[in-house]
């Protein structure tokens, strides 16, 4: 049930399969949780600003049941983020979503 959503206002970013996967496992990691519930997304192409500015930029949405840690995964996202499409770390914003077991729907039935 965690969910990683990079949107970023690059046109394209390389080999977005592979950070689609290096996402998937960072996840899993971060919050001990088995990949085989990880979902991920990439939007790129996305009107955006930050501070004004339309230099690259990025949002990313993370959310889970429980098992979020703000502090340690903000810095390993931005890295890998930043790593992977350029965009600078001063330009990564996250938000993170702990919802509740009863409002998290799969395979036709919630988790709660």
């Amino acid at each position: 049930m965690p969910l990683i959503n990079l949107r970023t206002s690059l046109a394209s970013v390389d080999d977005a399969d592979g950070l689609l996967q290096q996402l998937s496992s960072l996840l899993a990691e971060q919050t001990g949780k088995s990949e085989a519930y990880v979902m991920t997304l990439l939007e790129t192409g996305v009107p955006m600003t930050f501070a004004g500015s339309p230099e690259p930029c990025a949002y990313v949405e993370v959310k889970s049941i429980g098992a979020l840690r703000p502090p340690a995964m903000t810095a390993a996202f931005c890295d890998l983020i930043s790593a992977r499409t350029g965009v600078p770390t001063n330009r990564i914003y996250i938000g993170f979503d702990d919802v509740p077991a009863s409002c998290w729907g799969w395979n036709g039935s919630t988790f709660g």
